[in-house]
């Protein structure tokens, strides 16, 4: 299957069935001026957030913003609601499966907000089927087969959808423009939005999203400044699309008030991701040696730093007529155990009951078994009311309630092997292509899985990472367990009649990601290229966040051996003294290597295949002043440079 690109792009994946029917040239041109507009904005709040987290690891703590004041303290509100977003009691969530997708719309939730992030493995097929099935979802026409013949299909009424795009720190690594990889929320958006926006009006609900991962208001103002873009080229009203942030980071939520403003026109609402919200906490303090988390299962909603971060987030959606929608319980229902079962639906119980009484207007829930449950709850407090705008909460919360990290105890051994058997069990599906797993009776998703892994870490580096019987939690000690625990995950996976092909990779990658030291190991973004092997070395390598990755390398280069980085985070770098030739002295295959980068050959001349990672440009920048002096395709920099200092240095360095 071949397929008619705009100029600039190039996708470097392969095509399935019914994909040229999403990756249409007027969709991706349409995603291409998406990119062309806002990618710089996109580089430079990264850029920022790597800068807020040099400053919050030499000890600064967050506050609110003084140049914000004015509208914290401002009289005004977010834009109406449309109807079929006024009543939210119980939301759904899920991957872009067509089953999944399915059993949500027919599961009785007022909404379901489908999700192509956390709970969705993002390989190239499950992004762009998910479009696919979203494309018929929205047309009613979305069905499913399974194994045994059953048919499923969409019900005469069904929730009204909300659409998760990735968040800012993720790119689309299969589709370039210009040269450079597309953002993910961007690409996911983009496409979504522009097959599907008119049939959705046409059809009473729509175009709704959620927006994640978020860490500050200029991240909401470009969305905001997106969403208007996409609306002025497809001929909609701007405030058409109506969007509800996930507050996911705990630097958002010093932030909640101007999060609502930036979107005001856009706005419905926020969500209290609790999930990454905790890894949140864990990442943005790595290096506070006061801080240390209990057990994973120990940091609830109703923890103080826990509890004053939901309770904020109602009173500033009320306070600014927004509405305030409660994060997910993972616990699920449990099938041959009624007792296990019981106790279950009695902790979702207990967590929508509280959420309804704090004065949230609905409440998430992972499977549609756990509805009915959620909704009863809702409706005791509600009624026939749509919200509850009307309970205005007058308590105060800031930097001491939301900075007091309690508990740190305990940490037990049984904390430390739940951890890591969680983690690679959710590992090895998600390399399998699965992004929400149900493991030991709870929904595990990428946030959950990452609490585990870096709890792991944080319990290793820190001085307060001692078990409740005294002993230290040691890289030793995680390296014995994961042994033990890798055997009892591929067990449990065998008696469930599944492969076990990815779970010892799962294993080494959750060792590598939970064990890494900050300051000793090398970067490298993509686990598993072979620039090592092929340079004749032996190196461990760690697969690290990019914001993080380049905050290290700007901070710490010296602790760096061979930096794997994305050619958008090269500029950050240039003239910071912390770029270093390469010495090709020390490297073996260097000749046969060299070839790669420059003509995106072999040395036998062969080309090189254009499939994931392989070169598509060269940059020449002066050392001294930073001065990008030529950047191109390598065929075109190596053997026709434009410039002469690209020449003079090709001449000495190449002959």
């Amino acid at each position: 299957m071949s397929l008619n690109l705009p100029a600039g792009v190039q996708i470097n994946a392969p095509m399935h069935p019914r994909f040229d029917e999403i990756l249409t040239p007027e969709a991706l041109a349409f995603v291409a001026k998406l990119h062309r507009a806002f990618e710089p904005r996109r580089k430079e709040l990264l850029a920022k957030r790597v800068e807020r987290q040099a400053r919050i690891d030499a000890g600064e703590m967050p506050d609110f913003l003084p140049e914000t004041k004015h509208i914290r303290e401002g009289d005004w509100k977010v834009a109406p609601l449309p109807k079929a977003l006024e009543c939210r009691r119980v939301e759904i969530t899920g991957p872009v499966e067509a089953k999944m997708i399915i059993n949500a719309f027919n599961s009785g939730a007022d909404s379901y907000m489908t999700d192509f992030e956390d709970s969705n493995s993002p390989n190239w097929f499950n992004q762009v089927q998910g479009q696919v099935n979203l494309y018929d979802a929205v047309r009613r026409r979305l069905t499913f087969t399974n194994e045994a013949g059953k048919v499923y299909k969409l019900n005469d009424k069904i929730a009204v959808m909300q659409i998760r795009p990735r968040g800012w720190h993720l790119d689309e690594k299969h589709v370039l423009v210009d040269g450079q990889r597309v953002s993910g929320g961007i690409f996911d958006f983009g496409l979504v939005f522009f097959h599907n926006a008119k049939e959705q009006i046409a059809r009473g609900a729509g175009p709704f999203y959620y927006l994640p991962k978020m860490e500050s208001h200029l991240e909401a103002r470009l969305w905001n400044d997106i969403f208007c873009m996409a609306q002025d080229e497809i001929g909609l009203p701007r405030g058409t699309i109506k969007a509800t942030v996930l507050v996911e980071t705990i630097l958002a939520t010093f932030e909640l008030e101007e999060i609502l403003y930036e979107l005001r026109e856009h706005s419905a609402g926020l969500n209290a991701g609790r999930w990454d919200y905790i890894f949140s906490c864990i990442k943005k303090f790595k290096k506070n040696k006061d801080f240390c988390l209990a057990n994973r299962g120990a940091i609830t909603m109703e923890v103080p730093f826990m509890r004053s971060y939901a309770l904020a987030l109602v009173k500033a959606c009320h306070k600014r007529g927004a509405p305030a929608i409660g994060g997910m319980s993972a616990l699920i229902p449990i099938k041959n155990d009624p007792v296990a079962n019981e106790k279950a639906l009695a902790g979702i119980r207990h967590d929508k009951t509280r959420d309804a009484n704090d004065g949230y207007d609905g409440g998430w829930v992972a499977h549609p078994g756990l509805v009915s449950i959620a909704m009863e709850e809702f409706v005791k407090v509600l009624g026939d009311k749509p919200n509850q705008w009307g309970k205005q909460r007058t308590d105060t919360y800031g930097p001491k309630d939301w900075l007091n990290f309690q508990p740190e105890q305990p940490i037990t051994e049984a904390g430390v092997r739940n951890n890591i058997n969680v983690g690679i069990h959710y590992l090895g599906s998600w390399l399998a292509g699965n992004g929400c797993v149900p493991i030991h009776n709870l929904m595990e998703d990428a946030a959950t899985a990452e609490i585990s892994r870096s709890q792991i870490w944080q319990w290793v580096v820190s001085p307060k990472g001692k078990l409740d019987d005294g002993r230290k939690v040691t890289a030793e000690m995680v390296k014995g367990f994961i042994v033990e625990e890798l055997a009892k995950v591929k067990a449990t996976v065998s008696a469930a009649g599944e492969k076990t092909d990815t779970y010892d990779q799962a294993a080494v990658i959750f060792e590598k990601m939970s064990l890494a030291e900050f300051d000793t190991l090398i970067d490298c973004t993509h686990p598993g290229v072979g620039a090592c092997g092929m340079m004749g070395t032996t190196n461990t390598m760690q697969a690290i966040t990019d914001d993080v990755q380049l905050n290290r390398s700007l901070t710490q280069p010296q602790t760096i051996d061979i930096n794997n980085i994305d050619s958008t985070k090269v500029p950050y770098l240039v003239g910071k003294g912390v770029l270093a030739a390469v010495p090709v002295s020390k490297y073996k295959y260097w000749a046969d290597t060299v070839p790669l980068f420059t003509k995106n050959s072999y040395p036998d001349g062969r080309q090189a295949s254009n499939q994931g990672l392989s070169p598509f440009k060269s940059m020449f920048y002066e050392a001294a002043d930073g001065k990008n002096v030529e950047e191109g395709p390598p065929a075109e920099v190596f053997d026709h440079p434009k410039h002469e200092r690209t020449r003079q240095f090709l001449a000495r360095v190449l002959g």
